[in-house]
């Protein structure tokens, strides 16, 4: 058996052209930065892949792509998210067959009020993990509105085996994952984080063994983890106290629009365009990332020059 996946996961940003096409170069651009600054594994078609404003063709296009391109050099981590059982069942058998190593999905949900009871989330989990061979990844995200409590989680984990990896970003993150853990832990391959690293030393102490931030500064976050795994949690705070001004800027100020600005600037991509309704970083907010990213040096700053 294969050593659980942990370590650093960032979400791929999805590229586009001023006139808000997809950039087919640019994902492939992407994608290199992001292995070349030594990622764990990468995550595509997440929301930080502003994957709620892409069709359902474009969103195969890209799987596709992304996958290809990246060619097994590192894993890859296909997000499947839908309501309908049937539609992500097909889509996780789909990124499955094209080389995914692991499926990543929301509880089932539409909207603000339509969402599945626990025997539906159940359900729905349960026949991905029949459907697929490879591992699956549950997302406690406030985005979808779903409560998913301990207990409930936990008991996933006893009942499906497959469904090992758990990425907790809902307030009071750190309690959550030590929570799990303490009720399923022998069945829990990957406890991971994400919101950016806005508690990842917090939650690396309680158990977190991977994070899923945005791919800003995977470089930077990457020694964090690594060090707290070795046991070097006084370096590892240290690497995080660093970061943590520009972390919390992205999270708070920038969202998803941080790491395409960025890798703008850095010639990586032609534009840091983002589909309507989203808008584009004010000016000032935009002026303070790259002056902080530039003093930090990040490697997606200068990878494209």
């Amino acid at each position: 058996m294969s050593a659980p996946y942990s370590g650093i996961f960032p979400i791929v940003p999805t590229p586009f052209d001023d006139a808000g096409a997809l950039d087919h170069d640019g994902q492939r651009r992407v994608l290199d930065c992001m292995v070349d600054q030594g990622v764990d594994g990468v995550c595509i078609l997440a929301n930080y892949s502003e994957q709620f404003l892409l069709s359902d063709a474009e969103r195969e296009m890209l799987q596709t792509l992304c996958l290809g391109h990246v060619a097994s050099r590192v894993p890859v981590i296909a997000t499947c998210s839908h309501f309908s059982t049937r539609i992500a069942v097909e889509r996780c058998r789909s990124a499955e067959a094209e080389g995914a190593a692991m499926v990543m999905l929301m509880p089932p949900y539409h909207g603000a009020a339509l969402k599945a009871d626990e025997e539906g989330i159940v359900a729905q989990f349960r026949a991905v993990a029949e459907a697929i061979d490879i591992p699956v990844m549950i997302q406690d995200a406030p985005l979808s509105g779903v409560t998913l409590p301990v207990p409930l989680l936990a008991r996933i984990a006893r009942e499906l085996p497959t469904v090992g990896y758990f990425k907790i970003e809902t307030p009071g993150t750190a309690d959550k994952l030590r929570a799990l853990l303490a009720a399923a832990g022998e069945h829990i391959d990957g406890p991971f984080d994400g919101e950016e690293g806005i508690t990842l030393l917090a939650d690396l102490d309680a158990g977190a063994t991977g994070t899923m931030t945005s791919a800003l500064a995977p470089e930077r976050i990457r020694p964090i983890v690594t060090s707290h795994l070795a046991g070097s949690r006084e370096e590892a705070e240290a690497l995080y106290a660093g970061m943590l001004p520009l972390i919390n800027l992205e999270n708070r100020q920038c969202g998803l629009r941080a790491t395409k600005t960025v890798m703008k600037e850095g010639g990586v991509i032609r534009s840091d365009a983002v589909r309507h309704p989203l808008a584009p970083l004010p000016a000032p907010t935009r002026e303070t990332l790259l002056r902080m990213a530039r003093d930090l040096d990040l490697v997606a700053l200068r990878w494209g020059k």
